[in-house]
């Protein structure tokens, strides 16, 4: 939570805009005030750009830490740019097996990038890493996707798997955390605590959604976007990403219709255990603006209006803004 009694009053949208250029491989600021129409700051530039590993960044996740005292920002090492694209990328065989982490007190001020190696030995990649809280623990349980005996030429698909850290500096040894068959894939899980239950969704060729009591207990499946009537599967989105709408009993969930290259589509919920579909909705296009830059696979953090400001004044107007302004 944040620090002190400030209400929450804003949301702040990190993302990377695609491989067709070095730069987009990067970290990119958004701001929204009711999370749905957003605004491209730093003239729809790179906010934070890696300088270790492949120096490319996919796939960021922000998170809050648990006391409100600090930001980690949490990033796939990865540029398919830097690789040729992804015809000769061979990224889940030969990718990186570290993430890419930064960490700010106050989302203006970032540390400079450090590489962590978390994925095992036999992985080739380390994909979409996010952190959780884990209130019984009292850690956090960081979890990404990496293929299997992929030194031996063969994915064997890709898996879930998890480390603990308290401090994003020192992790336990990675141990797989999600399967869903040793030739099946599941990538790009996201997570969000809602009452004293954790809720999922990941992508294994539909979008699954499952709840659990415990982060290292059993889990139940709910649903899949399909079978609440959504008509969205893995063939159609990707890089799910729960937050919750600020003071209000929403939730919403993003996907990235990545096969049409539609970019984000925002759906809506105000109860993610319903599994009828009665409590879930797609928002009209009319409901939701993402700005000019195609925001590709991130996340979505609820913040205080200093943060907001802070970020706001840091990274300034977006470009259509600025040049309004010296007209």
């Amino acid at each position: 939570m944040p620090a002190g009694t400030e209400e929450l009053y804003g949301y702040l949208f990190i993302h990377f805009i695609g491989e067709s250029e070095a730069r987009g491989e990067q970290i990119y600021f958004a701001l929204s005030k009711d999370g749905m129409h957003w605004k491209d700051l730093n003239r729809e530039q790179p906010a934070l750009t890696s300088s270790v590993g492949e120096r490319g960044v996919r796939d960021p996740y922000l998170l809050r830490s648990a006391d409100g005292e600090r930001f980690y920002l949490l990033a796939t090492d990865l540029s398919i740019y830097g690789r040729g694209g992804w015809s000769s990328a061979e990224a889940t065989l030969t990718g990186s097996r570290s993430l890419v982490i930064w960490e700010s007190e106050d989302l203006v001020n970032w540390s400079e990038p450090r590489l962590i190696e978390l994925a095992p030995e036999e992985a080739g990649c380390a994909w979409a890493p996010e952190a959780i809280y884990d209130e019984q623990q009292g850690d956090y349980l960081v979890f990404w996707a990496s293929s299997r005996d992929a030194q031996n030429g063969g994915e064997r698909g890709l898996h879930i798997y998890g480390s603990r850290t308290v401090d994003f500096r020192t992790f336990t040894p990675a141990e797989p955390y999600i399967s869903r068959g040793e030739n099946a894939s599941i990538i790009d899980t996201t997570m969000i605590v809602v009452g004293d239950r954790y809720y999922r969704a990941s992508g294994d060729g539909q979008i699954t959604l499952e709840r659990g009591s415990r982060l290292d207990g059993e889990w139940e499946k709910l649903s899949t976007l399909e079978s609440l009537g959504l008509k969205l599967t893995g063939k159609d989105a990707e890089g799910p990403q729960f937050f919750k709408l600020n003071g209000e009993e929403r939730w919403v969930l993003l996907v990235d219709r990545y096969s049409t290259q539609g970019g984000y589509l925002p759906i809506v919920t105000t109860d993610i255990g319903d599994t009828t579909g009665a409590a879930w909705r797609i928002a009209e296009p009319g409901e939701y603006d993402f700005g000019a830059l195609k925001k590709r696979h991130g996340s979505v953090l609820p913040i205080t209006q200093r943060e907001y400001e802070a970020v706001e004044k840091r990274w300034g107007s977006t470009s259509k803004e600025t040049a309004n302004r010296k007209g």
